[in-house]
């Protein structure tokens, strides 16, 4: 099992990025699939959940109405679409495997993680 979580950068406050999880060494189209981020001296947090058809998604309260949370099972990848970007969105963004059915917004429910991509937000 492999994620591979990219598209971070450096990005001035109110802009977007588009980050992207792929995966591959298991049947995406099966599992729900979670975004969490962690900042600098923080934990790591929730920041987006999606079944593992699409047609249901979850958010953290910080973040809706400004992310987005998809996916393309046939790419085999998961995306989080991140606009009006806020300093406070500056951190290390993860794509995990929720170990079973149903979101969960506790990271001990998720088993496969990605590396990471970071994002930085500047005002």
């Amino acid at each position: 099992v492999q994620l591979q979580a990219s598209g971070g950068g450096l990005v001035q406050a109110g802009g977007s990025l588009q980050l992207s999880c792929a995966a591959s060494g298991f049947i995406l189209s099966i599992y729900y699939m979670g975004w969490f981020r962690q900042a600098p001296g923080k934990e790591r947090e929730f920041v987006a959940a999606i079944s593992s058809g699409g047609g249901r998604t979850n958010y953290a309260d910080s973040v809706k109405g400004r992310f987005s949370i998809s996916r393309d099972n046939a790419k085999n990848t998961v995306y989080l679409q991140m606009n009006s970007l806020k300093p406070e969105d500056t951190a290390v963004y993860y794509c995990a495997r929720r170990s079973r059915s149903g979101s969960s917004y506790n990271d001990d429910d998720y088993d496969y993680w990605g590396q990471g991509t970071l994002v930085t937000v500047f005002s």
